[in-house]
């Protein structure tokens, strides 16, 4: 026979855990956007808590500091994209997100938080170079070139600054023209870089 009220401890442990999942995620989206619009140093742990409806105890305990925050936006956003992005669509898919995430709520904003964070502040700078390093790394195995390094750094520059001319200092055009535009202009020029010989034979 069933005992009333058995099940109970089962189902409120199910919960919490539901609960502290949502949390967490929410915690995870609000300091990713204030990441974005305001940089690593602008933004604190107090405004991330109160925009994700937790208070700063809880975003603690699920991620010890503020830099390790900053780790897990950074490893499931620009990481987890350059994971399931094979190479040859890695800047397209960049530019792409950079160009549509201007409004919250967007899955990743890795490479604005990095516009707006590196070279701010030695506490993020470390976590900031490893998402560039790696996105570097990516861009120079599309050319077979012996300065296949430097064109993924040119690469990455043009990213960057479109970036910047857009969200950043929001210049017009650029700031409200059309991503599928930019992108095919952008992308159509980008081939070149990869496809010419860095090495030429006499």
């Amino acid at each position: 026979m069933a005992v009333p009220g058995s099940a109970a401890p089962d189902s409120a442990a199910g919960e919490r855990r539901r609960d502290a999942g949502a949390t967490r995620r929410r915690l995870l989206d609000a300091a990713r956007d204030l990441f974005a619009e305001r940089g690593y140093e602008g933004a604190t742990v107090r405004e991330i808590a109160e925009r994700a409806g937790a208070n700063q105890a809880l975003l603690f305990r699920y991620f010890g500091s503020k830099q390790g925050l900053l780790t897990e936006v950074v490893a499931q956003g620009g990481l987890e994209q350059l994971r399931a992005t094979p190479p040859e669509e890695l800047f397209e898919t960049a530019l792409r997100s950079m160009l549509t995430s201007s409004a919250s709520g967007t899955a990743d904003r890795s490479l604005e938080v990095y516009l707006r964070s590196i070279g701010r502040g030695d506490e993020a700078t470390g976590t900031l170079r490893e998402l560039g390093e790696q996105y570097q790394s990516a861009l120079a195995a599309l050319s077979g070139a012996k300065d296949g390094a430097l064109r993924a750094d040119l690469a990455m520059a043009w990213l960057l600054g479109i970036g910047l001319m857009r969200t950043v200092v929001a210049r017009e055009p650029l700031a409200s023209a059309d991503p599928d535009t930019v992108c095919r202009m952008v992308v159509d020029t980008l081939d070149h870089l990869w496809s010419t010989p860095g090495d030429k034979t006499p």
